[in-house]
């Protein structure tokens, strides 16, 4: 009875430590990017540079990804409004088979932006490898991250703890029951986040410099 009653304090006491990292992480991030999201092309500042976080083009029934869509609509919103003059693409080349930058790239240029106006990350594997990378890869301390609102939020917090002045543009978001999944995993994804910076984690791959103009 006694182990049980230990047993039973000791899972308590972790749900309230969960709880609290939850709570705190996301008040943390919310907090950081308040009044640098923006929802128009008018009000939002003008940077050289838009950052597209990558993601999968296709779910796994086939269709096509809403975030996907939504972020491609809103990058050639925001770069025909003349608000970035180029587009960093930033996403998941970690196998031959699998080319997100490549991909994006394509779509873009199938909605009118010109291809020299668009650079590839093959290397952005998670958010704060995208943002890193922007900064001492490719050289920019401002930018325009271009995702939904809460993923713009986390990469904005990257942003400010790595001395990058970074603004969100946020794409259209996906419905309650299409992005539940994505949203509980956001919650967990900020509290790793959090504590990645706080050890400060490392890029899986930095490598050669590569000048934007």
């Amino acid at each position: 009875m006694k182990n049980i009653k230990k047993t039973f304090k000791i899972t308590f006491l972790i749900s309230i430590l969960i709880l609290i990292g939850i709570y705190g992480s996301n008040k943390l991030v919310e907090k950081t990017a308040e009044n640098k999201i923006y929802d128009c092309t008018t009000k939002i500042p003008h940077n050289k540079v838009g950052l597209f976080l990558g993601t999968a083009k296709y779910i796994s029934n086939g269709q096509i990804n809403l975030y996907y869509k939504y972020r491609i609509d809103a990058t050639v919103a925001l770069f025909k409004a003349g608000k970035i003059k180029f587009i960093l693409v930033s996403g998941d080349n970690s196998t031959k088979d699998y080319d997100e930058p490549s991909t994006i790239k394509e779509d873009l240029i199938s909605k009118g932006i010109p291809a020299n106006k668009i650079y590839l990350d093959y290397a952005g594997f998670r958010t704060l490898d995208s943002i890193v990378r922007c900064k001492e890869i490719f050289g920019q301390n401002s930018i325009t991250i271009i995702s939904q609102q809460f993923h713009n939020e986390r990469a904005i917090y990257i942003a400010n703890c790595k001395d990058i002045h970074a603004v969100g543009f946020n794409a259209k978001d996906v419905s309650i029951h299409y992005g539940f999944k994505t949203q509980l995993r956001e919650k967990l994804a900020r509290v790793k986040m959090v504590i990645d910076l706080a050890f400060g984690k490392k890029p899986k791959f930095l490598g050669e410099k590569i000048e934007i103009r």
